[in-house]
């Protein structure tokens, strides 16, 4: 508060992260007033802005803090996300008897398994029901836009068949940073065309498919992570 002056306003903001996304926080009327923000765990370099905010504001504290406090999406752009499904516990379940069920089934049987009899962990989207005031699906009239996204490693990955690690995922990683710039140019700006003109077939339609949220999720539950699937086939590039 000291830094930022004279007359500091109090910034009540929620961050969103892997558990949860704007959507699911969008049916809490409590949380009208309050901004959606989003920031990634910084395990390491590579790993930075995987979920972030995009402001159009100056390069300043000032800058970024009365553009975080607007609530214009002129300002504040959008968030970056990742889909909350992959969080360990966005469902009910049993990870022992590989039960997972909406929180309408956990309801309906009493909170136990019906493989065991044992008490299920009810998830974060069954939170979120609990306290929402608000169907799923609603969108506030000055609701700041969200937008999801995977790394780009393991969209190579999945469209190589390799685990993210593997040198030819690696390679052809760093090939895509020095003909295209950074990872969120790839991801989000550049065109169709653009892409096609030195990425893999393949490579793109997996962008693509997360551009258009036209992805397969078995959501995580009971400290299992939920698994993105970006192509119906099995075949390689």
């Amino acid at each position: 508060a000291e830094c930022y002056g004279e007359d500091v306003r109090a910034i009540r903001a929620v961050e969103t992260g892997l558990s949860s996304d704007p959507a699911m926080n969008w049916r809490l009327s409590v949380l009208d007033e309050v901004a959606l923000i989003s920031n990634s765990d910084a395990h390491s370099p590579r790993k930075l802005a995987r979920e972030a905010n995009v402001l159009d504001c100056e390069l300043s504290y000032r800058g970024v803090v009365e553009a975080l406090m607007s609530g214009d999406p002129q300002r504040f752009l959008y968030t970056l996300e990742f889909f909350p499904e992959e969080g360990k516990y966005h469902l009910d379940g049993h990870r022992q008897c590989r039960t997972r069920l909406i929180p309408a089934a956990t309801r309906q049987i009493k909170g136990l398994c019906p493989a065991c009899g044992k008490k299920l962990t009810v998830g974060v989207l069954h939170r979120v029901e609990d306290l929402a005031d608000r169907a799923e699906g609603y969108v506030p009239a000055r609701a700041i836009p969200a937008k999801h996204v995977l790394p780009l490693e393991e969209i190579i990955a999945a469209a190589f068949q390799y685990k993210s690690a593997t040198k030819k995922v690696v390679a052809e990683y760093e090939r895509l940073l020095a003909l295209y710039g950074s990872e969120l140019n790839i991801l989000l700006e550049r065109t169709e065309a653009e892409l096609t003109e030195h990425m893999p077939a393949r490579i793109l339609a997996g962008i693509l498919n997360v551009r258009r949220g036209e992805v397969q999720i078995a959501p995580g539950y009971d400290g299992e992570y939920g698994k993105i699937t970006l192509f119906t086939d099995v075949a390689g590039e």
